[in-house]
């Protein structure tokens, strides 16, 4: 006999008692050194099962009823419940949890109707679901969903599969990120964006490296946009100046307190991206601003709430929603084996933050990557790639060789792009396509043509 209370599951004369809505919300994860680091994870798997029959039976309603963090004392969650849309809520109020994933996973379950539920969804109640979903449940709905995005092409249409180029060097030497710039581009990359981390964050260095990006693209009319990853006052102040910006940058997390450890809040991320918006810099589009997040990172500042670390990560994309963003990019095993502990972590992670993401109407990405420190391998990259591909995820990283020499960590290469493009039928976006076929890089079939040594491109160099 099976009995659930509001926070009590029984089953066969045991009872599993939980805190409240943020604890069974923990105990249901699935592992991650992150939520044993904060002490809020399942003692073990019997608990996490019991947990997550629990959460299946919980209503979706309650997560704007008794939200996880109090909107007293926290800005993000103030602003999930103020941009959450009653009218697109009302199809799924009725729904549990577990209502909610069958929903999802139903043969009726289209695009259309998961855009149409995007704005009634608090991320909270995406998180739930995605805790008692399997990883081929995850890719499956997140598969369904389409988000387009656009600045000087167009990211996210069916069948396409962009990269951004990363071309980092430890002193921002410029002919060091020029000649990585070429070898992607020579690779078909960088159509999701070329960006750089600058090695110094100072207004001039993040200045002469858009300037040089700018010059660039310019010069052989190249559909992409640019940006430099300094901190995002760093490069309002390079606006001021000038600066050629097409897309602002920053890392962003779940709650007020994570945010403010960044050095950034609310005001500050829509200060940027009006800033942005005035420059009229974009050919298609005007989404212009990229973020990055990671699962751990509220952790790490010491600002969780108690609650756990994935729902956290949903919770940040509910904050870059509000800023209509080009690109969100998990970088999911970045932050290392504190949060994410091994590959089968961090693949996990991968698949519920791209899903999550997805269903929230963003334009996901995924730096596919760990530390070196992590028990991980190219191996596991290889496989989040390539289930992340097979989701839908709109954009991965392209590195050279893998190894960022800046930031030194292992993520995906130039060759990995054009392998999963090969084994998935995907092309860059149209626009970026066109151009690579007309610089004769790559052939109708999206393969890669022979390089002589006058091609334009290697005589930029």
């Amino acid at each position: 006999m099976v009995t659930v209370t509001r926070y009590t599951y029984s089953i066969a004369g045991r009872s599993y008692r939980f805190k409240g809505l943020a604890d069974v919300m923990a105990k249901a994860s699935s592992l991650k050194s992150g939520d044993c680091l904060a002490g809020i994870a399942a003692d073990n798997d019997e608990q996490r099962v019991a947990a997550q029959m629990l959460l299946a039976n919980i209503p979706l309603k309650r997560f704007i009823e008794e939200p996880l963090i109090s909107p007293e004392h926290d800005a993000v969650t103030r602003l999930l419940l103020d941009e959450q849309d009653a009218e697109s809520f009302k199809k799924i109020e009725n729904d549990t949890v577990g209502d909610f994933r069958n929903r999802l996973l139903s043969y009726s379950s289209n695009t259309d109707e998961l855009s149409a539920l995007a704005s009634g969804l608090l991320p909270e109640m995406v998180a739930a679901v995605s805790k008692v979903m399997r990883n081929q449940d995850l890719i499956l709905v997140a598969s369904k969903c389409q988000v387009v995005s656009k600045f000087r092409n167009t990211i996210g249409l069916p069948g396409r599969l962009s990269i951004r180029l990363q071309p980092n060097h430890p002193t921002d030497d410029a002919k060091g990120i020029g000649a990585s710039i070429l070898d992607g581009l020579m690779y078909g990359c960088g159509d999701a964006v070329i960006g750089i981390n600058p090695a110094t964050d100072s207004v001039d260095g993040v200045h002469r490296l858009l300037s040089s990006i700018d010059e660039l693209i310019q010069r052989f009319e190249i559909p992409t946009q640019s940006c430099v990853l300094a901190h995002i006052s760093t490069q309002l102040k390079a606006m001021e100046r000038g600066a050629p910006v097409d897309i602002v940058f920053q890392s962003i997390a779940g709650t007020e307190a994570a945010n403010k450890s960044f050095g950034t809040d609310l005001n500050q991320l829509a200060e940027a991206q009006q800033a942005a918006l005035s420059l009229n810099r974009g050919t298609v589009g005007q989404n212009v601003m990229y973020f990055e997040t990671g699962q751990g990172s509220c952790l790490s500042a010491q600002a969780h709430h108690g609650v756990d670390q994935q729902t956290l990560e949903a919770r940040a994309y509910g904050v870059a929603k509000k800023f209509d963003p080009l690109l969100l990019n998990s970088v999911v095993g970045f932050i290392g084996p504190e949060y994410l502990y091994d590959g089968k972590q961090i693949i996990r992670a991968g698949l519920e933050d791209h899903f999550c993401g997805k269903l929230l109407g963003l334009p996901m990405g995924c730096d596919v990557c760990y530390t070196n420190h992590a028990d991980a391998d190219q191996d596991d990259m290889d496989n989040l790639l390539t289930l992340l591909g097979v989701a839908g995820c709109h954009f991965f990283m392209g590195v050279p060789g893998a190894d960022d020499i800046m930031l030194n960590y292992q993520s995906t290469s130039f060759h990995d792009a054009h392998y999963l493009r090969q084994v998935l039928n995907k092309k860059p976006a149209p626009e970026f396509e066109a151009w690579l076929q007309r610089m004769n890089i790559i052939d109708e079939n999206n393969l890669l043509l022979p390089v002589n040594e006058g091609h334009p491109l290697l005589m930029a160099q």
